[in-house]
């Protein structure tokens, strides 16, 4: 390849096998051929991840419409002896993934114990209904979810009371959207003075926060919220739905919070965060923890079992003991 450009570009056979070192009958050979040397291409060779191309494809289409997160499914290979890394699980599932639209919201960073962000997100309507309540905090992205079969105003207090009892204090204020159960009327006062509804006002003077709400039809001014639903939904929703969905069952709000608590606390809540470069849980212990105002007085430990509170306050009958949903799940990760 060499001979020939260097001889379309003018140099002599002398000066060509001068620079190659090659004699310059080689290069009349080869320019008389008419022909370049080609590599031929390899064999494709086998690899770590091949023998479980079948279960991916089988995984992604229980899932659909929705699609599971890379690291999520790494984790169920690795259960199933895959030695191989990330980035190969990845690049098979990449032709399959939608490419995300670029969030166009600037990022508004806050300091330790100052702002966190809330909102419900839902997972399933009509009459079998599944949502989930969150909060991040917005310095250490230290996350938190309970799984709930509404959205009301009476879900959305005690939503906030476990909270605060797992997070061991409360942020100086919360963000939230402009749900019902949240205000009545935006700027029912003046601007920047609205109408709260009257649960969450009581809630916010119960524990010293300040709630705060996002633009109109703009949910993306809590962008770190928003991010970590669809988070919440690759990486934990959609692959803990599509194995119980695979066995024929479909997952329940118990089963849900069953489950996620461990997600958060091994998962979520470890993961190195882009921005911060720390897993939320040592930042959160690190910087945020002690800049937390304390629970008022009134707040007694609440040890929450989270069967009984879904079953008896929120009354939503489960479709199995929770004990055959964890031997499912257990024999299916196995």
């Amino acid at each position: 390849m060499q001979i020939h450009v260097l001889q379309a570009q003018g140099l002599s056979l002398r000066e060509i096998a001068r620079r190659l070192g090659v004699s310059r009958n080689t290069i009349t050979r080869y320019l008389a051929s008419g022909d370049v040397p080609r590599y031929k291409a390899r064999a494709p060779r086998p690899t770590k991840l091949e023998p479980f191309h079948d279960y991916i494809r089988q995984r992604m289409d229980a899932a659909a419409p929705d699609w599971i997160a890379a690291p999520a499914l790494l984790r169920e290979l690795k259960a199933q002896g895959y030695r191989g890394e990330l980035r190969s699980v990845q690049a098979f599932m990449q032709l399959h993934k939608p490419v995300p639209a670029e969030d166009p919201v600037v990022r508004f960073e806050t300091a330790p114990g100052q702002q966190m962000q809330c909102d419900f997100v839902v997972f399933r309507r009509g009459t079998d209904p599944l949502y989930a309540f969150t909060a991040t905090l917005g310095f250490s992205r230290w996350r938190w979810v309970m799984f709930t079969t509404d959205e009301k105003a009476v879900t959305l207090v005690r939503c906030h009371h476990a909270l605060f009892e797992a997070l061991g204090g409360v942020p100086k204020e919360i963000l939230y959207d402009n749900a019902k159960t949240i205000v009545i009327t935006r700027d029912a006062y003046g601007e920047g003075l609205h109408d709260w509804h009257s649960d969450l006002l009581d809630l916010a003077k119960r524990y010293s926060f300040v709630p705060r709400l996002c633009r109109p039809y703009r949910a993306q001014t809590k962008g770190k919220v928003e991010r970590f639903h669809r988070y919440l939904r690759g990486n934990f929703y959609v692959p803990l739905s599509s194995l119980l969905k695979q066995t024929g069952l479909v997952l329940d709000v118990d089963t849900a919070n069953a489950e996620v608590g461990k997600w958060l606390r091994d998962v979520a809540n470890q993961r190195v965060h882009a921005f911060t470069g720390m897993p939320p849980a040592a930042l959160f212990e690190q910087r945020e923890r002690a800049t937390l105002q304390p629970l008022p007085g009134f707040a007694r430990p609440l040890q929450i079992n989270m069967r009984r509170w879904s079953m008896t306050d929120m009354e939503v009958p489960m479709q199995h003991p929770l004990s055959v949903y964890q031997r499912l799940l257990t024999e299916v990760r196995a």
